[in-house]
């Protein structure tokens, strides 16, 4: 079985790396030329959204060292912001030293929301709607019969009684099991079908009839064990114990926090072209249930190793959407080797623990900005006009000089070239 654990993969070449990830992946010659080229076609953007009149390409780099589960993955991750792809591979290749990653998942179950207003008595109403609760999974469960032949489909209702500044409202949950789908369009017509029967039951009118992006059914856990040895020892420990101490204390530090995990898992659900606003808005919102808390902890075990852990929820889908329309997408998925939401779910649940890990070491020891700032050099070399060889010349310059600016750029390589 290959392994993610690729040596040197950061001082390869462009089409070395990519040689690497097809022999990993078994991708073939038109995988390649996907990657090389441009893989998204005007045509296709055409019909994916409206008024297209182009295509906005970011960067696609591989993080590796991925232990999960036992299984070796490289992750494909699409980001602009320097330093996250190669933070995740350094945090991976540190959990390899303690088994890698564990994950858990607690399956893909979906909400849909209808919200019943216009109601005189809402707590009888609530009795009603659970006591007809098999007759509106069976009005759900007419919409999608291929769901249901999965094994998915609506599973069970709910029924809540909340205050607002409008008064009392019932709000109906549909709890769905969307299978291998991210499930929007699947629960979205499940609740607009079972709202007049609801109206009916309850005598209320329902006005809002869709999917909640809090999917608290849908939980991703991921679990590592950083060997003290492996990280810097006791006093790196120390420092990444204070970081999540203050990030635990702090809601300022702590979006900070929970925003470096996203980093690492939005970069995944863009590749794989999934939701990242959905699940950007489940995370933060899962964060604030308990009065906004990071999305990971961490602790030190009997051996004064850090162990951390995530829980969140992915609400990511391997079928349907743009994972089958972009052929990019297609491809994050092939080299990432999961045919599953839940698989996908639990490897991204992983890449967001190693990127939190990353970033609190990074800050307890050298500060963050030591490596953020030596791939900023290269934005600014290429953006002062060097290219080729003169943007590596240009960039050791600035570190050496320690001033990383436009117009110091400017000057270095017009120096550089008067000397050529």
């Amino acid at each position: 079985m290959p392994s993610s654990r690729i040596p040197g993969f950061y001082k390869m070449s462009v089409q070395e790396r990519l040689e690497k990830v097809a022999e990993f992946a078994g991708l073939g010659e038109e995988d390649k030329r996907l990657l090389l080229e441009k893989g998204l076609s005007l045509d296709i953007a055409d019909r994916m959204i409206e008024n297209v009149i182009g295509t906005f390409e970011l960067p696609l780099g591989i993080a590796t060292n991925f232990l999960i589960d036992g299984k070796d993955y490289l992750i494909p991750m699409a980001i602009e912001e320097a330093s996250v792809v190669a933070a995740a591979s350094n945090a991976a290749k540190m959990a390899r030293e303690g088994g890698g990653f564990v994950t858990d998942y607690s399956g893909n179950i979906m909400i849909g929301q209808i919200q019943v207003v216009r109601l005189n008595d809402p707590y009888s109403a609530k009795f009603e709607v659970l006591r007809h609760r098999d007759e509106i999974i069976e009005k759900a469960n007419e919409q999608d019969p291929i769901l249901v032949n999965l094994g998915g489909g609506c599973k069970d209702v709910e029924a809540r009684v909340i205050d607002t500044i409008r008064g009392k409202m019932l709000i109906v949950h549909l709890i769905v099991d969307v299978k291998d789908a991210m499930g929007a369009n699947a629960v979205n017509t499940m609740a607009e079908a079972v709202a007049p029967l609801i109206e009916r039951i309850t005598g209320g009118k329902v006005y809002l009839r869709i999917i909640s992006n809090l999917a608290v059914y849908r939980i991703a856990r991921a679990k590592a064990v950083f060997k003290k040895e492996a990280i810097g020892g006791e006093e790196v420990v120390e420092g990444i114990m204070n970081a999540y101490a203050f990030a635990e204390a702090d809601p300022f530090r702590c979006a900070t926090h929970n925003k470096g995990i996203m980093n690492g898992i939005s970069a995944v659900v863009i590749a794989t072209g999934n939701d990242f606003r959905a699940v950007e808005a489940g995370a933060h919102s899962y964060a604030a249930m308990r009065g906004y808390k990071p999305l990971t902890t961490y602790e030190v075990n009997e051996n004064g190793d850090l162990v951390g852990t995530i829980e969140l929820p992915i609400a990511v889908g391997t079928i349907g959407g743009a994972t089958k329309v972009n052929p990019l997408a297609k491809l994050s998925l092939k080299i990432l080797g999961v045919s599953t939401a839940e698989e996908l779910a639990r490897v991204m649940a992983a890449v967001g623990l190693a990127q939190n890990f990353a970033a609190l070491r990074a800050l307890a020891t050298e500060g963050i900005q030591r490596g953020h700032m030596e791939l900023h050099a290269r934005n600014i070399a290429i953006m002062a006009g060097a290219s080729g060889d003169e943007v590596d010349m240009v960039v050791e310059e600035l570190l050496k000089i320690g001033k990383i600016r436009m117009d110091v750029a400017k000057e270095v390589l017009e120096k550089l070239r008067a000397r050529s």
